[in-house]
């Protein structure tokens, strides 16, 4: 009996990844980066591990280890898990953050954290965050990075509130054995305390201005005696 050729049992492969799995999530915008943390692509795992077949079977030893090192980048990848090998320096990544636009100014809270102040509250948005993110992606693996923006012209609290999130996952999230970093000098929790005390303020004043109404409206309503 003759073995089926290659391209037969790799389209074999496909077909059962195919059935087996719902389609991949279309491919990112070139305006963001990677995102990590994202579950194993089934095609394209398949297609690595027939490409490792068809390698080892011509003796190829060069291409296997090309395939080997992606499908561990895979799958280090899904574990939210930076390149040790690819780790973002710091001078050069503050320089490239400060081309950015919108960005005054950039310093490194520790190795992980930067800390990006922008120039106007039209620049403190994810959409800022995901600019910086891809300015740094020539330097190496921005899962390292953790963003944080600040408007420097804020006039209020609320204003003050600074974003934060890692260049490749979403906001909340944190790269494997990266702990979460709180910049905000007033604890998010307590703004919305406040926030919710100030409503309850004006509640009370709006119903007591309008009572003294009624009551004014009642004085003048009584007969003259």
């Amino acid at each position: 009996m003759k073995t089926a050729p290659a391209w037969i049992l790799l389209g074999v492969l496909l077909l059962a990844a195919c059935t087996d799995h719902p389609a991949p999530a279309p491919a990112e915008s070139a305006s963001r980066p990677r995102q990590a943390g994202q579950p194993l692509d089934p095609l394209a795992t398949a297609a690595r591990m027939a490409a490792i077949r068809g390698a080892a079977a011509r003796g190829d030893q060069q291409a296997v280890r090309q395939q080997m090192d992606a499908m561990s980048d895979d799958v280090r990848r899904t574990m939210r898990m930076p390149d040790p090998a690819r780790r973002i320096p710091a001078e050069a990544a503050r320089e490239q953050a400060r081309t950015v636009a919108g960005v005054s100014s950039v310093a490194w809270v520790d190795a992980t954290n930067l800390l990006v102040m922008v120039d106007g509250a039209q620049f403190r948005d994810y959409a800022t965050i995901d600019r910086i993110c891809m300015a740094l992606e020539p330097l190496g693996d921005t899962l390292w990075v953790n963003i944080h923006l600040q408007n420097r012209r804020a006039d209020t609290g609320d204003a003050l509130e600074i974003l934060s999130r890692n260049c490749q996952l979403p906001p909340g999230q944190r790269a494997f054995m990266q702990q979460q970093r709180r910049l905000d000098v007033v604890d998010p929790a307590i703004r919305a305390q406040q926030r919710a005390v100030q409503v309850r303020m004006r509640d009370a004043q709006a119903r007591k201005a309008a009572d003294d109404r009624a009551n004014a409206e009642a004085l003048r309503n009584i007969p003259e005696m």
